[in-house]
């Protein structure tokens, strides 16, 4: 599963690592979230690379109320070309969410444990996704994504059973060819990269905290109760009720 990221490198530096054209204009996000506005990578109709803000939640074109989007955050890379919510983006509209780190939650000693991880190497990588464009019946536009999980590496199976699709640099552009239907071994879970696992702050919890105290290691032993409420599991292929704001997955 993959409902909390972070994203903060300089945006030269996204445009050199995701080959675009000019530097995009970002700021700093720790704690980004379902339902918000997320940056993408996709190709534009010239088959050139682009960054485009998109919304976290996704809305397939046959729905009937875009609220469907806050609980579709992630979906599952095994089913993806089959479900009928996914199918059709699969097909045409393949996206790489660039990130810094993501969060998981597992099982610590005080509750549950907000965890970072990272490339050890401090570089960003590209999450798979799928982005698709709703119309209402009054004509209004809205453009949102959601971003491939898998199961989880060997390294981080001790935190979440479910992590996102990370797309090897060399892979980008077979993924965003939606004519290449051999993607299989995109979904593998980056068995060769070597990540950075650490507790960080249950300060992550709360959707209002973005900030970069957000990433910093802690003493899990020494941490207290978590004060802010955890937030609730997201079920990839299911399309619940609109949750609270602070308790999106």
């Amino acid at each position: 599963m993959c409902g909390r990221y972070e994203l903060h490198t300089n945006p030269a530096a996204i445009a050199l690592a995701f080959g675009l054209a000019h530097a995009p204009d970002l700021r700093p996000r720790y704690n980004v979230a379902p339902t918000q506005m997320i940056p993408v990578v996709r190709h534009n109709a010239n088959g050139e690379r682009e960054l485009v803000q998109v919304r976290w939640g996704f809305v397939p074109r046959w729905a009937k109320d875009p609220s469907i989007g806050a609980r579709m955050i992630n979906a599952r890379a095994e089913t993806v070309g089959s479900k009928p919510a996914f199918r059709n983006a699969f097909q045409r509209h393949r996206c790489l969410v660039p990130a810094d780190g993501f969060y998981e939650w597992r099982q610590g000693p005080h509750g549950k444990q907000p965890m970072r991880i990272a490339r050890a190497d401090g570089q960003p990588f590209g999450m798979a996704g799928l982005y698709e464009r709703w119309r209402s019946p009054d004509g209004e536009v809205l453009d949102t994504c959601t971003i491939l999980t898998t199961h989880a590496s060997t390294q981080l199976a001790g935190v979440h059973e479910r992590m996102p699709v990370i797309v090897p640099p060399d892979q980008y552009e077979r993924w965003l060819d939606a004519a290449n239907v051999e993607a299989a071994e995109v979904f593998a879970p980056c068995a060769d990269l070597e990540l950075l696992v650490h507790p960080v702050s249950t300060r992550v919890n709360a959707v209002r905290n973005d900030d970069a105290a957000l990433i910093e290691a802690i003493d899990e032993a020494a941490a207290p109760r978590a004060a802010e409420p955890v937030p609730a599991g997201a079920d990839e292929d299911a399309t619940p009720e609109l949750p609270l704001q602070e308790r999106l997955f």
